[in-house]
């Protein structure tokens, strides 16, 4: 029985196959120079207004101080709270955000719930497509001390009032509850995605075995999120290092300085026109954000041992 082989291309005709690496670069060609053009020449543009002397900044052949605006900014009293005050929120919104996104999918992945599933999906996600700027100013409503739903509810419940945004004791958390509502979704939807690509035989396996949930929950779901948690964490912590938007509109930095983080310090010395300062705590804000990047992909690289 003879075998039959598949035509070869003509001898001598010009071959129109690109290498597969080629194919490659051709289409990350076109966002890499997005990348460029809009990402890191900006980046590169900021560091050097960092460099010099602010009432020169804008100008063609501004003055360089180079890094006198880093050690007016590391004597600033001001500065170096808003950034004590910017890690530890940091802290805070990433355990609370991935945490409770983690549970919030188990919950809706799970078989207690037999019916709204998709609903209940919508509802996370929701607030994920909001605009930042409607999702903040019904917030700021809602902690309103005069007619603010929150104040009117435990009133009705017969509860202390809570202080909100116009307290100091419980600005922060009024802001994390806010960004809470307005982030947890899109880490639920990854974590989804996640698990249902989990190897449901190995949890069968875990229960023939007599494992209880919290112990296939830990030993057998939780390893095979690992991706997703990493991603998650990672996304979160340079999410909320740059906190900036839900500050604006719900609080300016108060009451009392309580939730002035350094992306908001750094845009009131901007609108004063020190310009180098402004730019010197941007540079210092992203060296953090590109370092929790560096390592998180240097965890993320590591494999499993045999």
């Amino acid at each position: 029985m003879t075998s039959v082989s598949a035509p070869s291309p003509a001898r001598g005709g010009p071959s129109l196959a690109l290498p597969r690496q080629a194919v490659f670069y051709l289409f990350a060609l076109p966002f890499a120079a997005l990348t460029i053009v809009f990402g890191l020449w900006p980046i590169i543009l900021s560091i050097d207004v960092s460099l010099t002397k602010s009432a020169t900044a804008l100008r063609a052949e501004p003055t360089y101080v180079w890094f006198d605006n880093y050690r007016k900014i590391l004597s600033d009293p001001i500065f170096l709270e808003s950034l004590w005050r910017t890690l530890v929120y940091t802290a805070f919104a990433v355990a609370a955000n991935v945490t409770f996104a983690l549970g919030y999918a188990l919950v809706i992945s799970s078989k207690a719930i037999t019916w709204g599933r998709t609903l209940f999906k919508i509802a996370m996600f929701l607030p994920v497509v909001t605009p930042d700027l409607a999702g903040y100013v019904v917030w700021r409503w809602l902690y309103d001390q005069s007619f603010g739903a929150v104040t009117a509810f435990l009133a009705l419940l017969g509860l202390p009032a809570f202080g909100g945004i116009a307290s100091v004791d419980t600005a922060m958390i009024a802001v994390l509850v806010a960004e809470l509502w307005h982030h947890t979704g899109f880490y639920a939807v990854i974590f989804l995605a996640n698990l249902a690509l989990c190897d449901r035989a190995l949890v069968d396996a875990a229960k023939m075995d007599g494992a209880k949930g919290r112990q296939i929950l830990w030993y057998v779901i939780l390893p095979q999120l690992r991706p997703a948690l990493l991603i998650n964490t990672v996304y979160a912590i340079i999410e909320f290092l740059k906190t900036f938007t839900v500050i604006v509109i719900m609080t300016k930095g108060g009451p009392n300085g309580t939730t002035n983080f350094v992306s908001y310090y750094a845009y009131q010395l901007f609108d004063q026109g020190r310009y180098g300062e402004a730019t010197a705590m941007a540079t210092v804000l992203f060296a953090i954000v590109a370092v929790v990047a560096l390592v998180a992909y240097r965890i993320g690289d590591q494999r499993e041992p045999a």
